[in-house]
């Protein structure tokens, strides 16, 4: 058993089901947490922002607890595309996405308050839409709801239909939790992870 405290501050099932393949004991608390964006703010700098924010919202309320925060961004030359949270959104997302190369820059941070800890950092995948028809679009929507995942696409699941190319140093990332890039923030507080 470790012998220290692990909270994930999210309320995404997507980042839940990551971080249980790591095999270690963590408990998850929803960070109430504005997330909209500032004027100007671009898309890693908006990722990064909520990460921490979030990572520092719940470790507030449990100051001995390390916390992991995360959020992802739809890069689309420079604007912030976030969740549809619904269809219609949705289908007017993936219409703007459709046959254009994007970055999904999703952001992590761990926070510690008892040791004073904080690290974050960002992974960017770039990801190539093919050309969609509107029935495309619809029967996708239809088939995996995706209205909680941003930019609309539910790469782990028929959302992969979408794309013609993904790149990435974590493959982890796109789904909206950098393993590899959490691991390592986790090994620099100090946690084993094995």
């Amino acid at each position: 058993m470790n012998p220290y405290k692990l909270i994930l501050a999210s309320t995404s099932p997507y980042r839940r089901d990551l971080l249980e393949r790591l095999k270690i004991p963590f408990e998850v608390v929803a960070p109430q947490v504005d997330e909209t964006p500032q004027v100007g703010e671009s898309p890693q700098f908006l990722a990064r922002r909520l990460a921490v924010a979030k990572a520092q919202a719940v470790a507030h309320l449990n100051p001995d607890a390390f916390v992991i925060g995360s959020d992802q961004v739809v890069n689309l030359s420079g604007e912030c595309l976030g969740k549809p949270g619904n269809h219609e959104k949705a289908v007017l997302q993936l219409r703007r996405l459709q046959g254009r190369e994007v970055h999904f820059e999703t952001a992590v941070a761990v926070v510690c308050h008892a040791n004073g800890f904080l690290a974050e950092d960002l992974v960017s995948v770039r990801v190539k839409f093919r050309n969609l028809e509107d029935a495309d679009i619809e029967n996708y929507l239809r088939a995996e709801t995706p209205y909680d995942c941003a930019g609309s696409a539910k790469s782990e699941g028929l959302g992969i239909a979408l794309l013609e190319m993904i790149q990435s140093d974590d493959p982890t990332a796109l789904i909206g939790l950098p393993l590899i890039c959490t691991c390592t923030l986790l090994r620099q507080a100090g946690l084993k992870l094995f």
